[in-house]
């Protein structure tokens, strides 16, 4: 005899066979259809990839052509710019042998010479340079630090330019290092190592700047590409002349060529008023 829920249940288990299948079929095909996808997107992105390297390794070749070519034609550009001309470095704290080198290879093949590079003592010693000082005004700088330390430095900066001999006697306290010869400049470099800590430190490396600065002869202060936080705003408040990427072949023109006078903010930084000085574009 025919069993009507038998047969509904027979049914119900093929239906159920059939869902089953349809079920994996999908999931069997979805994975295979992610599968694809992921692969695309992984060749997509490794061609990407190549492609970028190859535009980086072009850039590079590029960059290197440039840097030969500017390196080539420096030498024509500067030679003899700075004939005869007697230069100062000094640092306002701890001397930078990069930048000592830098600065050499940016006289090379001007004329000129580097004098001396010196970098000053900070903080100050007050009781050395007071004692040094005696027979002048300055021999109380110890006691009247908050009256006397500026001028104090103000006249050392413009007697590091134009020779001095007060400068002379406070050299040995004045400057922790010192290398060559004081005496009548015809430019000097300055290079300020960042924020002073304290207030003595921070009056003396100003008042030594603006000395420098009213010396009347090119007073130049330099930074490199990378120096963080860029010191050009404190160079032209101290109405000193800047060049803000001395480790370029363009910064050290522009230094070559501020020594002999043009004035400004150079560099390629956002604070540059230009690349070069006009000067360079004869």
């Amino acid at each position: 005899m025919f069993d009507f829920r038998y047969h509904a249940l027979s049914l119900a288990a093929v239906f159920l066979a059939l869902l089953v299948g349809l079920l994996l079929g999908v999931a069997v095909g979805d994975r295979e259809l992610v599968s694809s996808a992921r692969e695309e997107l992984e060749q997509s992105l490794e061609d990407d990839v190549r492609e970028q390297r190859q535009e980086a390794a072009r850039l590079r070749d590029q960059l290197q052509r440039e840097e030969r070519f500017a390196g080539a034609v420096y030498p024509l550009l500067v030679s003899g710019e700075l004939e005869g001309r007697r230069l100062g470095l000094l640092f306002l704290g701890a001397a930078d042998d990069r930048v000592v080198g830098l600065v050499r290879r940016a006289l090379d093949d001007t004329g000129g010479r580097l004098a001396w590079a010196g970098a000053v003592r900070l903080p100050p010693d007050l009781p050395a340079l007071a004692s040094r000082a005696e027979g002048t005004r300055y021999e109380r700088l110890e006691a009247d630090a908050e009256d006397l330390l500026e001028p104090f430095g103000f006249r050392m900066g413009a007697q590091l330019v134009l020779g001095g001999r007060l400068a002379e006697r406070e050299r040995p306290s004045l400057l922790q290092t010192f290398s060559g010869r004081l005496g009548r400049l015809d430019g000097l470099i300055v290079v300020r190592g960042g924020a002073e800590e304290g207030d003595a430190p921070a009056t003396l490396a100003r008042g030594i700047a603006e000395g420098a600065a009213a010396s009347g002869l090119p007073a130049v202060g330099v930074e490199l590409t990378r120096t963080e936080p860029s010191n050009v705003g404190w160079y032209r408040d101290r109405r000193l002349t800047s060049v803000d990427n001395l480790d370029d072949v363009a910064g050290r023109a522009a230094l070559v060529f501020a020594l002999q006078g043009a004035e400004g903010a150079f560099g390629s930084k956002g604070s540059a008023q230009a690349l070069l000085p006009e000067l360079a574009a004869r």
